[in-house]
């Protein structure tokens, strides 16, 4: 199935290729000017060079032809021709009711599922091991989780992994602390929070402290049985509090991998592209030159080994590349990271397909960037101390937010503490990613709890608002039996608009995935929410008197819950029974 876009654009091609005109200009999109029609084409214009005809002419010979082809079909109510040459297009009501009624039946709203199975890696959240998560992992871990969801929806087996930050001179430094404290004590989040800022500051100060911090780190690589089970010990408890967070804010991951599981692949990687004159030494260190004759700005090489034989990122995201590859057969590989890493990124993708590590016709490496959360203020977003504010005092502020947006609203009144509570979570956590993922990702935005926690405005809740007040409506209305009404679908010019708003969501969900763009689904969410509301207030609904009009109207509201419960699905976000 397709929106009504898609159908509309398939009956125009075969018009196209009726006249012999490229059916790539047939595309046909929702109208800019709704008062002169619901539908567009504005294919005529670029095909005058080819026809060598005016493009009005050519506009009323498509829309000849489409009449000709149509004639027994029933699909258009109105073709003229506006402008310069675009086709106008008006559906007969009929038309749209048939569409309506392959869309209550339909699970995935219309949406084609083209994954056929393919595997796509997404890179998100990124926390580093010993340290507390704070609000630089939310764009991450949100934007990273939604792609996640999107491509699992489009029907790819999407796998979400952490990669954390578990390896190298950090891991040696806390290590190296323990031992100068002679520590024997039991290994807490708390406690590594404390020793890791005093043992880095320790070995930025005094390079003997640092020479320790390497040492210990060597030895971990080196596999030394009392280092291993130490640095274990601060990775399980690491993960256990980077769980909590992401279990508090509905992120999922399927693989909770480091840095450290590339480790294993470095020297054979190493070795090969020193062999293959890959990597070439520079001033004692190894660099791999990734610039192309087409740049129009300076890549400069990448840089595989320091003068002393150390690694850095650069080399192990190389080795992890190597790891994911051996491990799966991705047809993707999506990193969601801060867009300030855009040039490490490039370099990378680079190094591994001039290494051979990758087949670039086999698997698409991406560079998905996100912009910065600033305060009102406009800067990077703190604490009212000028510090970074941890991840779980984030989520507890908005949900005690939230809890004050309910009583203002005079919502969830009925409920026990614990119903309550549960719905006061599930509103801060949709204020959260909705005021994030509404945003084009690689923009920086404003966090406004005040704004993003009304039930007013482009917010979570008042989507959730809308979600559950459809369901409160339909629930009232009893025994509807939505698929008995597909049968006897009758549109009034009041149900029009909702009806035809319904059709889009499949473009905008392709939109999304293709661009790797969540805003997208969000602004198709909000314009549905409004268009609902407007569709509510003008419409008698469960006390319309034809039965007909009624049960088509309840299966508008059934369809538009399905939809706005679906897409907040996608960007993880549930939906509370009642509010």
């Amino acid at each position: 199935m397709s929106s009504l876009c898609g159908r509309l654009t398939e009956i125009t091609q075969q018009a196209f290729a009726a006249l012999e005109l490229p059916i790539e200009h047939a595309r046909v999109t929702v109208s800019g000017q709704v008062e002169t029609a619901q539908f567009q084409c504005n294919g005529a214009m670029p095909c005058a060079k080819v026809a060598r005809k005016n493009p009005r002419d050519i506009a009323q010979d498509i829309i000849d032809t489409l009449k000709t082809m149509t004639a027994d079909q029933n699909v258009f109510a109105e073709l003229s021709v506006g402008g310069p040459g675009f086709i106008n297009m008006v559906l007969t009501p009929e038309f749209v009711a048939d569409h309506l009624a392959s869309l209550s039946g339909d699970d995935l709203c219309g949406i084609t599922q083209n994954g056929n199975g393919q595997e796509v890696i997404l890179d998100y959240g990124g926390p580093n091991i010993a340290k507390a998560m704070h609000v630089g992992h939310l764009r991450s871990s949100i934007i990273g989780d939604t792609l996640r969801r999107i491509y699992q929806f489009a029907g790819y087996k999407a796998i979400g992994d952490v990669h954390m930050g578990d390896w190298g001179t950090p891991m040696g430094m806390i290590l190296s602390e323990l031992e100068e404290m002679n520590f024997e004590g039991e290994i807490t989040m708390d406690m590594l929070a404390e020793i890791y800022p005093k043992a880095s500051g320790a070995c930025k100060e005094d390079a003997d402290r640092m020479a320790k911090a390497r040492e210990a780190t060597k030895k971990l690589q080196d596999g030394v049985p009392e280092y291993r089970e130490t640095w274990q010990k601060f990775i399980d408890v690491s993960i256990a509090g980077m769980k909590a967070n992401f279990d508090a804010l509905g992120v999922h991951f399927d693989e909770w991998k480091g840095e450290s599981d590339a480790h294993p692949y470095i020297a054979d990687m190493v070795a090969e592209l020193k062999q293959k004159g890959i990597a070439h030494e520079d001033d004692g260190a190894w660099i791999i030159s990734v610039a192309r004759e087409a740049d129009k700005k300076e890549i400069p090489p990448l840089i595989l080994l320091k003068s002393d034989g150390a690694v850095l990122y650069s080399t192990t995201d190389m080795a992890t590349i190597i790891d994911r590859v051996r491990t799966h057969n991705p047809s993707k590989i999506i990193y969601v990271v801060d867009q300030r890493q855009h040039l490490h990124f490039e370099q990378v993708f680079r190094a591994v397909e001039l290494a051979g590590i990758v087949d670039e016709d086999k698997v698409e490496l991406t560079f998905a960037g996100f912009g910065t959360m600033n305060g009102t203020d406009g800067k990077p977003f703190k604490t009212r101390a000028g510090g970074v504010m941890r991840l779980e005092d984030l989520i507890a502020m908005a949900q005690e937010k939230a809890r004050v947006r309910l009583d203002e609203a005079e919502l969830a009144t009925d409920m026990d503490a614990q119903e309550r509570e549960s719905v006061a979570h599930q509103v801060g956590i949709a204020a959260l990613k909705f005021a994030d993922l509404q945003n084009n990702r690689i923009s920086d935005y404003v966090f406004d709890l005040d704004r993003m926690t009304s039930f007013e405005g482009k917010t979570g809740p008042y989507l959730l608002y809308q979600a559950v007040r459809i369901q409160s409506l339909l629930k009232k209305a009893g025994d509807f039996d939505a698929l008995a009404a597909r049968g006897n679908i009758v549109l009034q010019a009041d149900d029009l608009t909702l009806a035809l708003l319904l059709a889009e969501l499949p473009d905008s969900f392709d939109n999304a995935l293709k661009n790797n763009t969540p805003h997208l689904l969000c602004d198709y969410a909000y314009k549905l929410a409004q268009g609902f509301s407007s569709f509510y207030g003008k419409c008698h609904i469960l006390s319309e008197e034809d039965e007909a009009v009624k049960n088509t109207r309840l299966l508008l509201c059934a369809q538009t819950h399905t939809q706005l419960v679906t897409i907040l699905g996608m960007l993880g976000i549930s939906v509370p029974a009642r509010m």
